[in-house]
This record gives structure tokens, C-alpha cells and sequence, in this order.
């Protein structure tokens, strides 16, 4: 948590931060007790409310955007279905209090192929259409990190490959073009096994970016995750088991993927997170080494997004990885498992 406030310039934050503790405890009569060691964009830790029920005390570290504000949007509609239960909130401060919630889906050492049920089958729970709410779209997403990719990239000394970052961008444009106001539903936006708790009757996600996109883009979270055991096989398999289990579109599925494995490994670099950031970026390198010898591999050609111009020919996939459900059979997992 300590890096990431500095990386993004909230030294005061960190000083105060002691006093803002106490004043939400005199003003919420709770008790504020053990941080959590694990946040990295807020300070976490175990509360007690005044008749004894457990809590969370979060409080988001200031930066650019509206992150505090989306969360809570999140969590109003959501209603405790499928994401942790606000039980308060006090966006000036970034402050939220939420039920406590049990172990990490990460603590429990579940095969990689339960885990991505578990998770395609919470995410799917908080997936609905909603009224726009002010949340930003697949295609802010899409350009938001189209931007900081490269840019981060060149400051971090270029921790992967020019043909990755291109690769990314392409398909983040893509993305950004196929966005759907009449499609989206409401999306978490960063679904993973430490973001996914125990809960009475199963499980449910917390920290919630909040947007208003296609599906595919919280199930291309899954495919930056456990980036190594994508290289066992066929890469693309995962995002078209992800696609078959609810119903959606691989390519799409891959495509956020490719975008997630290296916005993520940047970030997570520049934090210090490693070794999974070192494992995102060099797998992000190693699938495009695959790919460029597969029959339905991407190719380059002309100059470098990074000098401006679109230099890829979009990588294809076969007719049943592209699937819609109506050729599938399978019905979309919206507002439901």
C-alpha cells in the first residue's frame, strides 16, 4: 500500500493517515484494529462496530479518477450480491465500511480449474444492466490503459518486448471499438482469487473497479492470472473454456487478456510487485513467439503502434472459439451463475 501511495504522489495521505483513523472511529463509533498486509491501492484493515459485528475500515488511497465514488456505485447496486456489503460510506475521506468477509480464494490452494468456476460463477452474479450510474465504459477502460501502457513501458526502461506493447494496444483498440452501450452490464473490472473472499453460501468479490462494459472484459482479468500455466498447451484454450463455461466470446476474452498481462505487469513494476510482474510481462512475450509460427497467428507489418500507426493484422480465431451463445447453445451468465 506504502508504494503504491508514493508512486502516485500521496506522501500527505500516508502522514495523516493516523489521524483520519481516529476521527472515523470517533465518527462511526467503531473500533479500527489489525491492517491487513496484502492491499496495494488502499489501507485495509479489521473494524468493530459498537454492538460487536465484525467490519472492514477501507480507505482508498487519493489519486486521479473517481475510484472511491465507482466502488461505491458498485457496491450500492450490488446490494451484497455477489460483491461485500457496504455498510457505510464517506467518499470525501475515501472511507468505506463493509462486512467481513472470510478467506481468500488464493489461501484455500484450489486446482486452477475449480478457481476459475468459482470465479466465472461470482463475477456472473454482479453482471446486470443497470442505468448509467457515471461508471466509465469498456472503451474509457480500453483507452485509459492504451494510454498508460506505453508510456509506463518507455519510464519502467521497456521491461518486455516493442512486439508485446504493440500487440496490447492493438488489441485494446479493438475492444475500444467493439464497446456497446446497449451490451454492457455492470462489470467489477478486476476479478481474481484475492479479490474473491469466502461468504456465507460461497463466495464474493470485493474491491470492485466498477465499469459498464462487455462481459468478456471481467473473464480477461482470468487470463492475466496464473500467467505461466498458460504457456502448458494451447494458450488460447483458457479463454475459450471461460468462453463455453458462460456463454461469451473467446477472442474478446483473449483479446482484454493480452491487454490485462502487460497494463498489469507495468503497474505491478512499478510497485515492486514481483516476481508476477516479471512472469505477466515475459508470458505476455513468450504467447506472441508461440503464436507468430501458429496457422492463426498474429502478423506486423508497416511501422509500430508506438510510432503512431496500426502495424497488426489481428490475430483470428476459428469459428467455434469465436462462438456467439446462439451457436454455442449456451446461455449468457448476466445477473446470474
Amino acid at each position: 500500500m506504502r508504494s503504491k501511495a508514493l508512486a502516485v504522489g500521496a506522501e500527505q495521505w500516508l502522514d495523516d493517515l493516523p489521524d483520519l483513523i481516529a476521527d472515523l472511529e470517533r465518527d462511526w463509533s467503531i473500533s479500527v484494529g489489525r491492517p491487513y498486509g496484502d492491499p496495494t491501492e488502499a489501507f485495509v484493515a479489521e473494524a468493530t462496530l459498537a454492538d460487536g459485528t465484525p467490519a472492514v475500515l477501507k480507505l482508498v488511497i487519493p489519486r486521479d479518477g473517481n475510484h472511491a465514488a465507482n466502488e461505491a456505485t458498485v457496491l450500492r447496486i450490488a446490494g451484497g450480491d455477489g460483491c461485500v456489503r457496504m455498510l457505510r460510506e464517506d467518499l470525501p475521506r475515501g472511507a468505506l465500511l463493509l462486512e467481513r468477509l472470510g478467506r481468500s480464494l488464493a489461501e484455500l490452494g484450489l486446482p486452477l480449474t475449480e478457481r476459475l468456476e468459482i470465479l466465472c460463477a461470482t463475477a456472473s452474479r454482479v453482471w446486470r444492466q443497470v442505468p448509467d450510474r457515471g461508471l466509465p465504459s469498456g472503451a474509457d477502460k480500453a483507452a485509459g490503459l492504451a494510454g498508460y501502457i506505453p508510456r509506463a513501458w518507455d519510464e519502467l526502461g521497456r521491461p518486455c518486448s516493442e512486439r508485446a506493447v504493440d500487440y496490447a494496444l492493438a488489441c485494446a483498440a479493438e475492444r475500444g471499438k467493439a464497446h456497446d452501450d446497449e451490451r454492457a452490464v455492470l462489470v467489477h473490472g478486476d476479478v481474481h482469487q484475492w479479490n474473491t473472499l469466502e461468504a456465507a453460501g460461497g463466495y464474493k468479490l470485493v474491491d470492485p473497479d466498477g465499469l459498464l462494459a462487455e462481459a468478456e472484459c471481467d473473464l480477461g482479468v482470468l487470463m492475466r492470472e496464473d500467467p505461466e500455466d498458460l504457456l502448458h498447451g494451447d494458450p488460447r484454450e483458457r479463454a475459450r473454456w471461460l468462453a463455453r463455461r458462460c456463454g461469451l466470446d473467446a477472442h474478446a476474452i483473449w483479446q482484454w487478456g493480452a491487454v490485462e498481462r502487460v497494463a498489469t505487469g507495468l503497474v505491478l513494476t512499478t510497485i515492486g510487485l514481483q516476481p508476477v510482474a516479471a512472469q505477466m510481462l515475459a508470458v505476455a512475450d513468450r504467447i506472441l513467439l508461440r503464436r507468430s509460427a501458429a496457422p492463426d497467428g498474429c502478423s506486423y507489418r508497416g511501422r509500430s503502434m508506438l510510432g503512431g500507426e496500426l502495424g497488426v493484422i489481428f490475430d483470428s480465431f476459428s469459428s467455434a472459439g469465436r462462438g456467439s451463445s446462439a451457436e454455442t447453445g449456451l446461455i449468457p451468465c448476466v445477473g446470474g451463475a
